[in-house]
């Protein structure tokens, strides 16, 4: 008996193991779904869009990532520039001063759209911390979740939002999206793309931004909560003329 239990315990054990191997690690999901979602078209290719009622432009000036948000109030073109952690504001193509506290508040703001749309690329900047955290089902689907943390050297100054990704188990794209926050009082915020389009090779969606019905919750519990209805819908984030050269 003991030569039949023998083997069947070694063959169990390697099965085990190869089960065990093909689990991804965080940056395995996150380097392919870089790859299907656009990989270095997004820094080769300068990209153009309208968020509301501005113009937003990302583009590759002398190997640098520059970010632009240009605003047109009636006779009035201010036009914003980040570059690396430098901002500029021009009004009518005439640069003018902004105080610093302000400056940082604008290059935050375009940062943040610009981020959001260039997902999931910059989940590979050198201030990236990622974990896997295991596979979650949402809406009767699993995903891979991985949790996305920042160092507080080249982090930005929202280096401590803890960021959550769902990818989508087959084609790797990130599903759902979630973080947390601590500026304005702090708070949640739980993202579902929808509306998924591919310009010139590039990924793009838009978003349904929900925030938790009730506070106090943690942020590794948002995905069960939407899960199950414990979420309010505060807005969409919609993308319209979306143009890469």
């Amino acid at each position: 008996m003991k030569r039949f239990l023998i083997p069947l315990v070694i063959v169990c054990a390697i099965g085990c193991k190869q089960e065990a191997k093909e689990q991804p690690t965080a940056q395995e999901i996150v380097d392919k779904s870089i790859a299907d979602s656009g990989g270095a078209l997004f820094n080769d290719h300068t990209v153009t869009f309208d968020f509301r009622d501005k113009s937003y432009v990302s583009e590759n000036v002398d190997g640098q990532r520059v970010f632009k948000r240009i605003s047109d109030l009636d006779t009035t073109t201010i036009i914003d520039i980040k570059r690396g952690d430098d901002f500029e504001r021009y009004v009518n193509d005439s640069l003018v001063q902004v105080h610093d506290t302000m400056a940082v508040k604008y290059a935050n703001s375009i940062n943040s759209v610009h981020y959001f749309v260039r997902l999931p690329y910059g989940l590979n900047d050198a201030a990236v911390n990622k974990t896997f955290l295991g596979e979650e089902t949402i809406k009767n689907k699993p995903y891979y979740k991985v949790k996305v943390t920042f160092d507080q050297q080249g982090g930005g100054d929202d280096f401590e939002d803890t960021y959550l990704y769902w990818f989508d188990k087959e084609t790797f794209k990130p599903e759902y999206l979630a973080y947390d926050f601590h500026v304005n009082g702090g708070g949640q915020r739980f993202r579902k793309a929808y509306n998924e389009r591919y310009v010139n090779g590039i990924r793009f969606v838009d978003y349904e931004n929900y925030k938790p019905l009730k506070e106090g919750t943690g942020i590794l519990e948002i995905g069960q909560l939407y899960d199950k209805g414990e979420l309010e819908l505060l807005s969409k984030i919609e993308l319209e003329n979306i143009l890469v050269e």
